[in-house]
């Protein structure tokens, strides 16, 4: 039977998921994540770089054990919702999401982040026009995935139309976006990669890519992430083995005469959690 779209229980259940998934994100990073972080402190010869990186995991242990968000930039929420048949797609579902959003907001607390994108007029609860970013995709259940963005790593991402013939540029095209990007998105990152689609398709598959588990690289992303830590970035900016932990492709069909590229940058802290809506 179809829920109520207007349903006020489920509205409160879906903000109070939203909620737990935001504070578990804040707190705690994906094990596969902390798992590529300890790798690479592990493997790393440059002592700095190796410091750099204890530095990091000790962040995180400190951030668990206080129960504080890892990172002063709690980001931007971006939120994937899976849609199972017998729930209805409606604005509940987005009010919501927004609720969600406003009490982890104040009760983590995260760094009120969402401005007008001219006046920069800050809403104070991490919510406005078009924000939070919600996704919805058909699902067996109804869940909640938060992607909590940084404006450092946001900030030097970026698109290319490349033409067909230029294929097998793709992966110059990723090395040098981190090229450009450097020291400022707190490397070592995570690179998701949008292939194919459209122009705004290719965005949204590079940053779809973030939320893959980065403890497996197919032939074509171990390629993608040689070519970045060849580059010698390293952790922070300062040198070193470890540029990119991982980099992770989505790719989608595309027009004959297109070839859209997209590299979403994410710092080290890619944090993102999944809860399963109670209802």
């Amino acid at each position: 039977m179809m829920v109520n779209p207007a349903d006020p229980t489920l509205s409160s259940a879906l903000a109070d998921a939203t909620a737990r998934a935001l504070a578990e994100a804040e707190i705690r990073l994906p094990p596969d994540v902390l798992a590529a972080l300890r790798r690479a402190a592990a493997a790393e010869r440059d002592e700095i770089a190796r410091r750099e990186l204890g530095n990091i995991l000790e962040n995180i242990a400190l951030a668990e054990e206080r129960q504080v968000p890892i990172c002063q930039d709690t980001g931007v929420p971006v939120v994937y919702l899976t849609l199972p048949p017998d729930i209805a797609f409606s604005p509940a579902l987005f009010e919501g999401v927004r609720e969600g959003v406003r009490r982890a907001t104040a009760a983590i607390p995260l760094r009120p982040n969402v401005v007008d994108p001219l006046t920069r007029e800050n809403t104070g609860d991490n919510t406005g026009p078009g924000m939070p970013a919600v996704h919805v995709t058909p699902g067996d259940r109804l869940t909640v995935t938060v992607l909590p963005k940084g404006a450092g790593s946001e900030n030097v991402s970026r698109i290319g139309m490349l033409l067909p013939s230029q294929a097998k540029e793709i992966p110059r095209f990723v090395a040098e976006t981190m090229l450009l990007a450097g020291g400022k998105p707190c490397p070592p990152v995570i690179l998701g990669v949008g292939i194919g689609g459209t122009f705004d398709m290719a965005a949204a598959l590079a940053k779809e890519a973030l939320l893959l588990p980065v403890d497996t690289m197919d032939d074509y992303e171990q390629e993608l992430c040689d070519a970045v830590n060849a580059l010698g970035i390293g952790p922070m900016g300062l040198g070193g083995d470890t540029t990119a932990l991982a980099v992770k492709v989505k790719r989608a069909a595309c027009h004959t005469a297109s070839l859209p590229v997209a590299v979403n940058v994410q710092c080290w802290a890619c944090r993102r959690a999944t809860v399963e809506v109670e209802r």
